[in-house]
């Protein structure tokens, strides 16, 4: 099982880890781009999003580690 990670994954697992790795692409970019434009706000916002992409991927990995646990048990 643990050799077939992704396989073995759950839709609510691998939504989590793409929406999280989403938005801290998206959040990278409006660093980039604030910064190269001075805009303090765009580079302030963008740690927002770069931070809520993280919770995310927090929340994926909770997710799946209980999925692992529920399967350990049976």
């Amino acid at each position: 099982m643990l050799n077939e990670f992704w396989a073995t994954a759950s839709t609510t697992y691998k939504t989590l880890v793409f929406s999280a790795m989403g938005l801290i692409a998206v959040g990278i970019i409006l660093t980039i781009i604030g910064n190269t434009t001075q805009n303090k706000g765009m580079a302030f916002a963008s740690l927002g999003v770069i931070g809520l992409g993280l919770v995310l991927h927090v929340v994926g990995l909770v997710v799946r580690g209980q999925q692992i646990r529920k399967t350990l048990r049976k």
